[in-house]
């Protein structure tokens, strides 16, 4: 068998899975989109160890190495991407923010015309608010 048959096809497995990672927004479909690319990478290893006729068969045994990193990579991908669809209701990767939200978006003027830069009076931290704030997010990271 030539080489350019499963070259080609690691090719379109690879380029699938770039596009999926590329363009979906659902964390599952990306991680499953490297695990598309990772298995490109893996007939590949095999196809040139086949092809060179390595006696130790090295492509090979990077090949299982392979397939037992990218099955903890997977574990532990989907561990947390349960954990945040668990916490904030969707896996949608554009909805997903910092885990750690700061108070600097409440003490931002309401005006967004002002460019002197100065607080406005109303925006004034009230110290009746503010372990609030504080409140707000200790509740965002539990």
């Amino acid at each position: 068998m030539h080489l350019a048959y499963p070259a080609v096809l690691a090719a379109l497995l690879f380029c699938t899975g770039l596009y999926g990672v590329l363009a979906r927004r659902n964390a599952i479909l990306v991680l499953m989109s490297v695990e598309l690319m990772l298995n490109a990478v893996n007939l590949n290893l095999v196809a040139f160890d086949v092809w060179l006729r390595d006696a130790l068969h090295s492509g090979q045994a990077l090949t299982l190495f392979t397939i037992a990193i990218a099955a903890a990579e997977i574990g532990i991908g989907l561990a947390i991407v349960l954990a945040v669809y668990r916490n904030r209701a969707s896996s949608d990767i554009d909805r997903l923010r910092d885990t750690a939200e700061t108070d600097e978006a409440e003490e931002l003027p309401d005006d967004p015309d002002d460019e002197s830069g100065a607080e406005a009076p109303e925006a004034a931290e009230d110290p009746a608010t503010a372990p609030a704030g504080k409140a707000k997010k200790a509740e965002a990271t539990a």
